[in-house]
């Protein structure tokens, strides 16, 4: 990225200064605001529109088009603003719990191991829908308390999910990681850097298959400025508050609808999404 890339990126971000070095608080305050301004969303799947794992296009897609994305989309264009502005980022794979803590295919998502000029090393991570509101210490093992719940990384194995204390500390070199919200784990995270272009397959597969989640369902989610959420997954919005409460209702015609996009999360589309595939059969 070209320094009017990154003025441009920024401005998308709501940041009008380009950060002098690249810190801990910068990177805490740029994850932030990523995640309050561009969305988290899985449209292009249902609107025919082809996911390319290129930086470029990643980037002209959150600035240009104004648009979100999922996991790899997000992770990889939020990675090259960071590596542009001096911080060391390293992609990582990770697969996802689901039903059972069962987990998903590999290269099911994409996070962000980043580190700084002040020697902070961190699981950063704008491409998992409700999340950490800030990136997580990567060597620490006990609890780090964030506004979107208490998170804890842990070295995976059949206890990891358990509530017992922890401490600080690398673990053994190369063991994977969970990657624990509220006692729950959410992904299990590789610690080997990864490329871009590592993650096609785990793109192509949640775009194409009839399993995956994203090709079942709508969703579009941003954290408000003040600390809640706004979701439209379909034509239901849900409005979360700081404190947990919960507000849902149905929107009712298509132009309701665009009406929502435009703005609550700053996306034009000319039609409404229509989910392709409700099925998990195939």
């Amino acid at each position: 990225m070209d320094s009017e890339q990154v003025d441009a990126y920024l401005r998308r971000l709501g940041v009008e200064q380009t950060p002098a070095r690249p810190t801990d608080e910068v990177l805490r305050a740029l994850h932030l605001r990523h995640l309050c301004t561009v969305p988290f969303e899985n449209l292009s799947v249902h609107l025919g529109e082809e996911i390319v794992l290129d930086e470029k296009l990643l980037v002209d897609k959150v600035v240009g088009a104004r648009r979100g994305g999922f996991c790899y989309e997000l992770n990889g264009a939020f990675g090259a603003l960071l590596a542009a502005l001096g911080f060391e980022v390293s992609p990582l794979a990770a697969r996802v719990y689901g039903e059972g803590e069962r987990l998903g295919v590999p290269y099911d998502h994409m996070a962000l191991r980043v580190r700084t000029a002040d020697g902070g090393d961190w699981l950063a991570d704008v491409g998992f829908g409700a999340h950490s509101h800030y990136p997580l210490r990567f060597a620490e093992r006990g609890e780090q308390e964030d506004p979107g719940g208490v998170f804890r990384i842990a070295e995976a194995g059949p206890d990891a999910a358990g509530a017992g204390g922890g401490g600080r500390g690398e673990g053994r070199e190369g063991s994977d990681l969970d990657v624990l919200r509220d006692g729950g784990r959410q992904y299990r995270l590789e610690v080997r850097p990864r490329v871009l272009g590592d993650f096609v397959t785990g793109a192509w597969w949640h775009s194409t298959s009839p399993h995956s989640h994203f090709m079942r369902s709508l969703v579009c989610s941003r954290v408000t400025e003040d600390g809640g959420r706004v979701t439209l997954s379909g034509r239901r919005l849900t409005v979360t508050d700081p404190g947990g409460g919960r507000e849902e209702r149905e929107l009712g015609g298509d132009e309701e609808v665009l009406a929502a996009y435009r703005e609550l999360f700053g996306i034009e589309l000319e039609r409404v999404p229509v989910v392709r595939s409700r099925s998990g059969d195939g």
